[in-house]
């Protein structure tokens, strides 16, 4: 056991001392951080050039429907283009005016537009335009038109369009379902189905990407050593498989040492960032904005009816248990490295050189790549058939219980699931053990799994 010791203590330290380690220890949150807080900070910071667009609306109707902007102004001039003798609009000469002019687009509102949909809203520019201008452009028109047409009705049925207007606010719904989990004890806890699978997605995605990570790193350290002919001198005075759970172990503990820094700069650094970005001007500015902004009766009812979902899902996130999942997922993660970790351990010690690792990865790695693809199926029924016995499959338990876990598992299955994958770790290491004594001191040969077979099949 003492040795065993040595050599994780030799192994950890190798690792959190290399500068790979500490860049990508201090430069991941970094990056985390950024993934959260630039979206925010483009959204806030950004500040759109101002646009004017001339507009020759042949209906002469949609002068309120197109409203000026912080950022956009529309200006009408229609009337000087229009043709008394041939009673039409100069389009042509319109479009060639605005290349010289102050003017960034021309719109034009064919007559037809209101006819039954016909004909289409021309939008002329000499420059690439964007989408937002282009569906703000649109969503007008089209809300104009729809207000046409209600006062048709209105007027067919002997209604006003304040008569139009209050039906549709007393009749609009929109509706929000409540879900709510009954415990054994009776008691009630508010969920959400949205954020149940965005855990799912997160626990699943990240043990995948730190069991391959690490479980690579055993196979670099063993096949580094190998090359370098450093492993014959540790041979001389340790058996290969205290070896072997050596490199496995510490390697762990620099993952988790790795993990648990991750976790406390992210947060902090997440926190920095929403601090300084909340202290802006330009973020009190858009908060000014957005409170002055005027609403109509029914965006009001629309945007208090979405608000109330806000509750609801700060109470289901309020309610993940968090000690659960965080429990779980360091032991499924560490039961996860152990058994693919002994796996790889095998794979460095079979090989010289890390190309000719890629003929053992391959099926190694596929059982992972099932376990990922398999996270939709499960988002869409955790408890089905397929999501129970891929969750206790030791080769896919690791991604898949915990993409189970937000949305309830039974314990016993939990405990059931751990068992086999404990199990089946001591047994991989077993066949782990017996490849690495013998291939770590093989060189210069080409590998097969006949070979390996025959290795796995030697007696002490």
């Amino acid at each position: 056991m003492k040795k065993i010791l040595l050599i994780i203590k030799r192994e950890y330290l190798t690792k959190i001392r290399k500068k790979s380690f500490i860049l990508m220890t201090v430069l991941s949150p970094i990056f985390f951080s950024l993934i959260a807080i630039i979206p925010a900070a483009i959204a806030i910071f950004s500040n759109d050039d101002f646009k004017k667009i001339a507009v020759i609306d042949e209906t002469r109707i949609f002068n309120e429907a197109l409203t000026n902007s912080k950022y956009l102004q529309f200006d009408f001039i229609s009337a000087q283009y229009y043709d008394k003798n041939t009673s039409k609009y100069d389009v042509s000469q319109a479009k060639l005016d605005i290349k010289e002019s102050e003017y960034f687009a021309l719109l034009y509102i064919p007559h037809t537009i209101i006819q039954g949909n016909k004909g289409a809203v021309e939008l002329f520019s000499y420059e690439q335009i964007n989408l937002d201008l282009e569906m703000n452009i649109s969503n007008s028109i089209e809300k104009k038109i729809e207000n046409i047409k209600l006062d048709l009705k209105a007027e067919e049925f002997g209604l006003s369009h304040e008569d139009i207007e209050n039906i549709l606010k007393t009749t609009s719904s929109n509706i929000n379902v409540k879900s709510t989990i009954i415990d054994k004890k009776g008691q009630e806890k508010e969920s959400s189905a949205t954020i149940a699978m965005i855990v799912a997605y997160i626990l699943g995605f990240m043990i995948y990407t730190f069991v391959f990570m690490y479980g690579s790193q055993v196979m670099r350290s063993v096949l580094e050593e190998k090359t370098n002919r450093i492993v014959e001198v540790l041979v001389s005075s340790i058996k290969p498989m205290q070896l072997m759970l050596g490199k496995i172990i510490g390697v762990a503990l620099v993952g988790l040492t790795q993990f648990a820094i991750w976790v406390v700069l992210t947060i902090t650094f997440v926190e920095i960032g929403s601090s300084f970005l909340k202290t802006s001007p330009e973020f009190q500015l858009n908060q000014q904005i957005a409170n002055n902004s005027p609403i109509s009766a029914i965006d009001t009812l629309t945007n208090n009816e979405h608000l109330e979902t806000l509750p609801n899902i700060i109470n289901s996130i309020v309610n993940i248990n968090y000690v659960l999942i965080i429990s779980l997922f360091i032991i499924y993660f560490i039961g996860g490295y152990l058994l693919y970790a002994s796996l790889f351990a095998a794979v460095g010690s079979a090989v010289d050189r890390e190309t000719d690792s890629q003929q053992f990865m391959l099926p190694i790695s596929i059982p992972l790549f099932i376990g990922i693809i398999l996270l939709t199926n499960i988002t869409k029924n955790p408890n089905g058939p397929i999501a129970l016995w891929s969750s206790m499959i030791p080769f896919t338990s690791p991604i898949v219980m915990m993409a189970r876990i937000p949305y309830g598992v039974p314990f016993y299955q939990i405990i059931v699931s751990l068992v086999i994958l404990i199990g089946s770790f001591i047994f991989t290491t077993w066949i782990s053990a017996k490849i690495y004594r013998v291939g770590i001191l093989m060189y210069g040969k080409k590998i097969t799994y006949k070979e390996l077979w025959k290795w796995i099949k030697y007696k002490n």
